[in-house]
């Protein structure tokens, strides 16, 4: 554990950020670190649980809470209150490969579990899990490590992001040849093109991609597998294979006026600007600009916050973000959403700071619903009608969401972006390789062993599971990884 009586000395403190009005003004990243003091008094805070609800991932109402990758939480908390800085670092490689992206990304469900979190501000678990992955990077200890033998086993990994990766480096340490395949530019899937730069940034990702190389795995960019590599070349050259694709399959909204210029899908924004700002700084335009316009973000999710972020770096002229659900409470409701589910409270997360200090308010608007895009003369979007509405739920237990009489309003709007989720993966290449699939079109594959109804065929990630977070991503890289691993040599000894 951490200091006996921390928590009761110690207020708890995150991460620091750069002030909204700096950070607007460039793409680095816009939080600023804690000092050693400052971390390990932290890890002090870090109680004896008796049951460490941190660090045991489980899904309660349907929503995450405790961290899925088993994440050894107290032990690294205390040796980073102590300053054992390297044997902290040992501890929290030991369950998450990339405790860089979890940590910079990721809503820390740990942090809802935590035991403190009871009836105190809970450990600020995410900001000394960075800190200590920083550390070890500056420090040098964050090394290549190779196998020290070989199977001769081949396994191709169809996508880099973070279900890939992490199967990767697990099917690599336990002596296979792995062969990394993104039908991108860039290693990195979502962690690359579908989170921007002020939050993960190329660089961090290549860091790690940089080590993956150097212990013996390759990457192949450019190749999408079943369009530029037909998926049957990969059975006759590999062992094995492990869709890692995700759910790219963008959720639309069916309604008048969809099909006006200026209406995209959010990721298709966040991708076409990194990818811009990687290749020229912006300079070559070939990106979806938010520049001079009337900006409206439809969604009131991580990826809405994002687009938010991103709009307002490139200059926009007003910004607006619906959230179809009410304005949530300070506090949680302890009757509704009690301890240690994750907390349904109100949030003001990093791009509405920013947009409320260019604009002068927080950009959202709740409990509304689009009614109908409407264009000019020319086909360009103008407009966008909506309404507000309240939640039922009838008698059989359905969410119905009625619309409320004379709330109907306009809002200008020159660009609109839609960041309301995924619906599955891309089905293209699991009809190629005969894949089946469950009723939400995600591969069918048993958590915990993660076979395909093709052998040999691994599926991990949100192919698998549908839309989720980074570090489930992890968990099922992983988990895939030694159930391939003991199909490939008969058992296993990966986690």
């Amino acid at each position: 554990m951490g200091k006996p009586t921390g928590f009761m000395e110690y207020e708890r403190q995150t991460v620091k950020e750069r002030h909204p009005s700096e950070r607007v003004n460039d793409w680095a990243d816009y939080t600023l670190p804690l000092s050693e003091e400052e971390v390990q008094k932290q890890g002090a805070r870090c109680m004896e649980c008796g049951v460490p609800t941190c660090q045991s991932g489980m899904e309660l109402e349907g929503v995450t809470t405790g961290c899925p990758v088993y994440h050894l939480i107290p032990e690294w908390n205390d040796l980073a209150y102590r300053g054992h800085w390297k044997e902290a670092l040992q501890r929290e490689h030991v369950m998450n490969n990339f405790p860089e992206f979890t940590g910079a990304a990721c809503p820390a469900p740990c942090e809802s579990a935590c035991v403190l979190g009871i009836n105190e501000p809970p450990v600020a678990i995410r900001t000394i899990e960075r800190s200590i992955i920083e550390r070890g990077f500056s420090e040098g200890w964050v090394v290549p490590k190779p196998p020290k033998s070989r199977t001769g086993k081949k396994v191709a990994v169809i996508g880099s992001g973070p279900a890939g990766l992490a199967a990767a480096d697990q099917l690599n340490q336990a002596g296979h040849l792995v062969t990394v395949f993104e039908r991108s530019d860039r290693v990195g899937g979502l962690l690359t093109y579908g989170i921007p730069e002020m939050k993960i940034s190329y660089d961090m990702v290549m860091r790690r991609v940089d080590l993956l190389e150097q212990e013996g795995i390759t990457f192949v960019t450019n190749t999408e597998v079943g369009k530029d590599l037909p998926a049957a070349a990969l059975k006759s050259e590999f062992d094995a294979t492990i869709m890692c694709t995700g759910s790219t399959v963008h959720r639309d909204m069916q309604i008048e006026g969809r099909e006006l210029s200026g209406i995209h899908y959010a990721m298709d924004f966040l991708h076409t600007s990194t990818k811009s700002l990687l290749d020229s700084n912006l300079e070559d335009g070939q990106f979806i600009s938010a520049e001079g316009k009337d900006v409206i973000v439809i969604g009131g999710g991580d990826t809405g916050t994002d687009c938010l972020a991103t709009a307002v770096r490139q200059n926009c002229k007003s910004l607006i973000q619906f959230d179809i659900y009410d304005k949530k409470g300070a506090m949680r409701d302890e009757v509704g959403n009690p301890w240690p589910q994750y907390p349904a409270i109100h949030r003001v997360e990093y791009g509405q700071k920013e947009a409320a200090e260019v604009f002068g308010d927080d950009p959202r608007a709740y409990a509304v619903m689009t009614t109908k895009f409407v264009g000019d003369a020319q086909g360009q979007l103008k407009e966008v009608h909506t309404v507000n509405v309240k939640l039922r739920i009838d008698d059989a237990g359905n969410r119905i969401r009625e619309e409320i009489p004379g709330t109907e309003k306009v809002w200008k709007a020159d660009l609109v972006l839609l960041a309301i989720g995924f619906q599955g993966p891309d089905q293209h290449l699991i009809q190629e390789m005969a894949i089946e699939t469950e009723t939400n079109s995600t591969v069918k594959a048993e958590y915990g062993k993660f076979q395909t109804n093709e052998e040999g065929v691994f599926a991990a990630g949100d192919a698998r599971r549908g839309q989720s977070l980074i570090v489930w991503a992890i968990n099922e890289g992983r988990g895939a990884a030694r159930e391939c691993d003991r199909f490939l040599m008969g058992s296993t000894i990966l986690p």
